[in-house]
């Protein structure tokens, strides 16, 4: 069967596209991008080409955006050029140069499908390269489809396989690179490097060379010239079996994402931007490891980060681990994700050294200070004087709910917090402005209004936390 025939018949099958679509091809001029723009034209297909020039090979870059623009002419097809400070990019964003040009491209892909969504199809054989696109007012306002096209093929998907086997993996790098994700095609996954060269030789296509493909110092590029060449001369059809191997680990996922998600039905509660966690029945999920990793890892969290969170499944209340923009909480029998922007969150955790909070209901000042004997406690209610030996840091911020109790000051019983406001005559309206501060799974003070008994400043206090809440204007 023929390269294209496989071509279109694997572009069906995986429903990447339809006939009837626009699609963006992703050019650099090596033969795997000049075979793609061949198959895409011998199939009918309307493409526009996009070439990124990263300004990284010196005269090398400057030849394949002008192989690239002719090969736009060859074909008809308006040619995209964009050209970035890859090095600059690099060296301001702290990532390693190749991490930077994928960035960048895939950026300037996104944008390029965003600018053109919204008007007629690109490209076609009837418009000159390069010109602009025009259409009379009758035309109607039409969303079209537009897919970013790349060129990997069988062995770059082999690679990534490999690469991230021997790093350390889960069963979503296992099935390498997927087909389509999102507006992402890569309709040549199907098809191995000689078969492309193949037919470009065949149909008398010329392709520029990257001459940083040759150099060993990239890990791609040490396991394609080396790594696999090796295990080639061990196992002859390595290449064909890892390809099965590949195409099994996608149904494995399938299965997998079904039972984890399963899940995650089960355990996990949706409250606005958190998500809460009962802790006796995440301990008793199996297997545990595995559904901790995929509950945390959407929101920052590492894999060597799972054994930190299971640990919080047996400490005490305000322990947490962090990522870089969620913290997961042990709050008495929960675990609680939230973000660390305390605007955010409904749970804040207020350290030891913090000298102001600002969270949904407004923000907290906190200052140490030794209070003076007799001590007079502050008469503005929005502000508080706690004892400091009876805190256990860190402390959580939180929104009020019901079996919330407390030790009024000046009494010796406990009261339910919905009495308490009830008693001070809170509307609805303001009960769901009231927030706590809670310290070792105890009530420190009711923002606003009163503190708990037990935390007061004494005749035997040394140190004392002082505190004053400014109402945010949602809180007014």
């Amino acid at each position: 069967m023929s390269l294209l025939k496989r071509f279109i018949e694997y572009v069906e099958a995986e429903h990447l596209f339809a006939a009837k679509d626009t699609l963006l091809l992703a050019v650099s001029g090596g033969v795997d991008s000049v075979v793609l723009c061949a198959l895409c034209q011998q199939a009918g297909y309307d493409f526009v080409i996009a070439h990124c020039n990263f300004q990284l090979r010196s005269t090398e870059s400057e030849r394949d955006e002008q192989f690239v623009r002719e090969l736009g002419k060859k074909y008809g097809k308006e040619v995209l050029v964009k050209r970035f400070d890859t090095t600059a990019y690099a060296a301001q964003q702290k990532v390693s140069v190749q991490v930077a040009a994928r960035e960048l491209r895939y950026g300037w892909f996104e944008e390029i499908v965003q600018s053109r969504q919204s008007v007629p199809p690109f490209g076609g054989n009837s418009r000159q390269s390069g010109s602009p696109i025009s259409y009379d007012k009758e035309t109607p306002h039409v969303e079209f489809p537009i897919h970013i096209l790349t060129a990997h093929h069988l062995d770059d998907n082999i690679e990534t396989v490999l690469m991230k086997f021997f790093k350390g993996t889960g069963v979503a790098g296992l099935r390498g690179i997927l087909p389509k994700q999102g507006k992402i095609v890569r309709p040549l996954l199907f098809a191995k490097k000689d078969e492309l060269l193949e037919f470009a030789k065949a149909h008398q296509l010329d392709w520029v060379e990257d001459s940083s493909n040759e150099q060993d110092k990239y890990a791609r590029n040490y396991v394609r010239h080396q790594v696999v060449p090796l295990l080639q001369k061990i196992y002859p059809e390595v290449v064909d079996n890892l390809a099965d191997n590949i195409a099994r680990f996608r149904e494995v996922e399938v299965l997998y994402r079904q039972s984890v998600e399963g899940q995650q039905k089960k355990l996990l509660e949706y409250k606005g931007n958190e998500i809460h966690i009962p802790v006796l029945k995440l301990k008793k999920a199996v297997p545990l490891a595995t559904l901790v990793y995929e509950i945390a890892k959407p929101f920052g969290f590492s894999a060597a980060q799972t054994g930190e969170i299971i640990h919080l499944l047996d400490s005490e209340s305000g322990r947490y681990v962090a990522s870089g923009s969620h913290r997961i909480i042990r709050n008495r029998n929960w675990l609680i994700i939230a973000p660390v922007a305390n605007e955010a969150a409904d749970h804040v955790l207020v350290e030891e050294t913090d000298k102001e909070v600002t969270f949904a209901g407004g923000s907290i000042t906190l200052k140490s200070i030794e209070p003076t004997h007799p001590f007079t406690a502050p008469a503005a209610a929005t502000m508080a004087c706690i004892d400091a030996r009876q805190l256990h840091y860190p402390l959580i911020l939180r929104r009020w709910k019901a079996g919330d109790y407390f030790y009024p000051l000046g009494m010796q019983k406990k009261k339910k917090l919905a009495r308490f406001l009830i008693d001070q005559k809170v509307s609805k309206t303001d009960k769901e402005k009231v927030w706590v501060l809670e310290s070792n799974k105890r009530i420190v003070w009711i923002i606003g209004m009163r503190i708990d008994d037990r935390f007061k400043v004494t005749a035997s206090t040394h140190t004392a936390l002082m505190m004053e809440f400014i109402p945010g204007a949602g809180n007014l």
